[in-house]
């Protein structure tokens, strides 16, 4: 029979890869603890280092994206409003 894949989430994942970063443990040690092979442990724990920037990032990129996105969705609704117009028309 088939085995599944196991699916971890985010806050599992991090507190993980900080187990890691901590160095208290050995990889061998924290894989037995949370039985995990240590390759993924050291694959988390690089991208948690990677993205660890993004927790600092400043919340105007988020408003600048926000913004952005509710421009675009009154384009698409504009659009939309043309479009039934115009096969409204096409029909007569």
């Amino acid at each position: 029979m088939k085995k599944s894949r196991r699916k971890f989430s985010s806050s599992f994942k991090a507190k993980v890869a900080l187990e890691a970063i901590k160095d208290q443990l050995t990889l061998q040690e924290i894989a037995s603890k949370f039985d995990i092979h240590p390759t993924q442990i050291s694959t988390w724990k690089r991208e948690f280092i990677e993205n660890s920037s993004k927790a600092f990032d400043s919340k105007t990129k988020t408003e600048e994206v926000d913004k952005e996105k509710s421009a675009l969705y009154s384009k698409i609704s504009q659009l939309q409003v043309e479009n039934d117009f115009l096969k409204k028309v096409l029909e007569k």
